[in-house]
């Protein structure tokens, strides 16, 4: 008998959420299992087997005992598809050996499966050609067997899992456990504190645990706490105590210079984040991280030159942002400014076209996740960059009766007033006035 390879996979067609320009809109799973995956498991040696061939009434059951029986179980992480999630964590949690994650190049798994190895194919389309078949069938035959062969995460982490894991783990596991438990109670204190007294109560939690060694979710925790009190210095000096692993990790990284910006030092982030996307890719985050540092520097230079040099890398990075992920509102929500400032030929029909995505990311970000903190904030500029006097005066309206403090309106004066200088129009220039004074008083 054939050993049995198990397809865990997406079927049929499904939307793709590639970053615009390097992968499909829609993926054939169905095309893709028939001229790629199916050939490539056979190839192996494999009696190939496809999840949604199941047709028992306990659907879940077959499943499940396919999962565990199985001598190799291939997952298909291309989109964030829950049942394939949820199948791959019940195969890691059984079974020593035999999972391997598969993936187009382009895709982008969420956080925790991002960490783990994967076998990358190109797919360049949707529905399959014989190329990208080809393709793919290479990737297969060149990285799965030599995956197959490594400990799932489960019993490379825990020694002797699942029935002889040393028990002292887990009087240590739940002081950890106690230990963030606590941190984070003190941390929902520090965010509801008066405004005035946050950053006195988060560096007061760092020197209580920010003593090496830290755990990672300490890290994580404390991390996020000052980045929403404003603490930067707070966050460069914790990152030198963190271990490698943590300190490495491309999110931290991330944070660490924008920190490193917030404090003046912009060249060396934009280097960071530079060198970061060599090693670990780009990402809108990283590629948006860097337009703001180009954008900082350009509001500072004084010398003509310099000044229209950091303007054109804001734009450039924003717009590689923008294009890597169209719902992601932070890149694209910074170009129309930078357009109307630079006033190329073309800037203004783009800095039209860049406000529309934004209004449309926003409102998708809305929906998807409400408690969102910048969402407002982006769509007030929004408003004042397009001279939309009902559209502001709408978004005051909600300032106050949700309290300024949500609105971290600060932040956001600059913005505005840079917004003001290129309304044209006297009226809604005058209008638009009157909103940003009431705003300066608020903040």
């Amino acid at each position: 008998m054939q050993p049995i390879c198990f397809m865990v996979t997406p079927y049929g067609r499904k939307k793709a959420d590639a970053p615009a320009g390097q992968g499909p809109a829609e993926i054939n799973y169905d095309a893709l299992w028939d001229k790629a995956l199916r050939p490539a498991i056979e190839a192996l040696g494999y009696e190939p087997v496809r999840a949604d061939q199941e047709v028992g009434a306990l659907i879940i059951h077959e499943m499940l005992e396919r999962l565990y029986f199985s001598d190799l179980v291939l997952a298909e992480m291309t989109i964030p598809n829950g049942n394939v999630y949820y199948e791959v964590g019940i195969r890691h949690a059984c079974k020593q050996k035999g999972c391997v994650l598969l993936a187009a190049d382009w895709s982008k798994p969420l956080f925790d499966v991002a960490q783990m190895r994967t076998v990358r194919y190109p797919l360049p389309e949707g529905e399959i050609t014989d190329a990208t078949a080809q393709g793919v069938r290479e990737a297969i035959a060149a990285k799965v067997s030599q995956l197959a062969a490594g400990a799932s995460p489960m019993y490379e982490v825990l020694p002797g899992f699942p029935d002889d894991v040393d028990p002292s783990r887990a009087g240590t596991m739940r002081k950890q456990l106690e230990a963030l438990s606590a941190l984070q109670a003190k941390a929902v204190a520090v965010r509801a504190a008066p405004k005035a007294e946050r950053s006195q109560r988060a560096l007061a939690l760092a020197a209580e645990y920010g003593k090496p060694p830290i755990a990672g979710a300490v890290a994580h925790g404390l991390l996020k706490l000052f980045e929403n009190v404003g603490e930067w210095q707070a966050i460069v000096d914790l990152v030198a105590k963190l271990p490698e692993d943590v300190a490495h990790a491309p999110e931290t990284v991330e944070l660490v210079n924008l920190a490193r910006s917030k404090l003046g030092n912009h060249l060396d982030a934009i280097g960071a984040l530079e060198a970061l996307i060599a090693t670990a890719g780009p990402t809108s985050e990283r590629e948006g991280l860097i337009g703001g540092r180009y954008k900082r520097l350009y509001n500072q230079a004084t010398d003509p030159v310099d000044k229209a040099r950091y303007l054109n890398e804001a734009i450039v990075h924003y717009e590689r942002g923008m294009m890597l992920d169209l719902n992601d509102f932070y890149p694209s929500s910074n170009l129309p400014g930078l357009y109307r400032e630079r006033a190329s030929k073309g800037d203004d029909e783009k800095a039209a076209a860049a406000a529309q995505l934004v209004v449309y990311a926003c409102a998708r970000t809305k929906q998807r996740e409400p408690n969102q903190p910048w969402v407002r904030q982006t769509l007030l500029v929004a408003a004042f960059d397009a001279g939309n006097v009902d559209a502001a005066e709408s978004l005051y309206g909600e300032i106050l009766a949700e309290g300024p403090a949500a609105w971290q309106l600060a932040s956001t004066l600059d913005d505005l007033k840079r917004s003001l200088k290129r309304v044209a129009d006297p009226a809604r220039r005058d209008a638009l006035q009157g909103v940003y004074d009431q705003l300066a008083k608020l903040a």
